[in-house]
């Protein structure tokens, strides 16, 4: 089977398959960092596999892009690929691939945009409420205490990150409560996690059909909130850390019948207060390993034929 083709059907195997396998297993949520590092490694190893094919099937079709892609390759290298086989298909193919690498910068590019809009008009809300006193300057102090009568806590990213938090949040958070949601928020921003939310973002909103991309989607925003939960339950311990995501929570109905956009807590508040054994450090490092390995594969499909020549 010619490389382009192979390259596709991996990626559309792994497209598949990844979201019913993750969907199974009921450690992610036990190593939620390591289910980020998961996903993560699938769907770089999916665009891998679109890229390396519209590199060859480019190749196959113009002479200019094939002197480029296989610029310093040996003469034997270039024939074990036998190019000249891929047929009228190889232009078609490598168009439409290039179409889809175009549309996800422009929805990527698109997300980052619409994020810096919003993060801007946050700013100037948090700006608004909470005005200067005369003769007082703006110092970028990383907390922000706005007077509010909702508890509310959440962390603004940009070059100087401020952790936003109201009155009410401060009246209801006893003890080291406070620390903890810090702590969570502090570990949104260390692992940078707004980022890798923009990017599932883009990918399901420009390929909804695609099922690897809708789902880790899904899945981000939920793992992303028991990683935090993790960092702020190791410092201050899971009690705390449960208690606080009551306080914060318990008047936007989420402990009710009624689905609300706040609907993971209850679950989240459960994990805490019933944690799960972890996984042993061991298996741990064979997974990481394991999901490293998913790139890797369409780069061995690909220089494979090219080995073989030169050995």
């Amino acid at each position: 089977m010619m490389v382009p083709f192979a390259l596709i059907l991996l990626g559309a195997l792994a497209a598949a398959m990844a979201p019913r396998l993750m969907a199974r297993a009921s450690w992610p949520d036990r190593e939620p960092v390591l289910a980020l590092w998961v996903w993560q490694c699938v769907v770089a190893g999916v665009l891998l596999c679109c890229v390396l094919a519209m590199s060859l099937s480019a190749a196959a079709a113009w002479e200019a892009v094939r002197g480029n892609v296989f610029a310093l390759a040996p003469r034997g290298v270039i024939e074990a690929y036998a190019l000249g086989a891929y047929g009228s298909w190889a232009a078609p193919l490598a168009v439409l691939l290039a179409c889809g690498g175009a549309w996800t910068a422009v929805v990527l590019t698109r997300e980052v945009r619409a994020a810096r809009a919003r993060r801007k008009r946050h700013r100037a809300d948090v700006a608004l409420r909470s005005p200067l006193l005369p003769g007082e300057e703006r110092t970028g102090d990383p907390m922000v205490v706005l007077e509010g009568d909702r508890a509310e806590a959440w962390w603004l990213p940009g070059l100087s990150p401020q952790l936003v938090v109201t009155t009410a949040a401060l009246r209801r958070l006893k003890g080291q409560q406070l620390d903890a949601v810090i702590a969570h928020e502090k570990g949104h921003a260390r692992a940078r996690h707004h980022l890798l939310l923009h990017c599932a973002a883009a990918l399901a909103v420009g390929f909804p059909q695609v099922p690897v991309f809708a789902a880790f989607q899904d899945q981000v925003h939920r793992l992303v909130e028991l990683s935090a939960d993790d960092i702020a339950s190791r410092r201050f311990g899971r009690l705390t850390t449960a208690l606080a995501l009551v306080e914060l929570n318990e008047d936007r109905g989420v402990f009710g019948p009624t689905p609300t956009q706040c609907a993971q807590v209850p679950a989240r508040v459960d994990r805490l207060l019933s944690p799960a054994a972890r996984l042993t450090p061991g298996r741990r490092l064979g997974m990481t390993a394991m999901a490293a390995l998913v790139p890797v594969v369409p780069l061995l499909v690909t220089f494979v034929p090219g080995l073989s020549a030169l050995t």
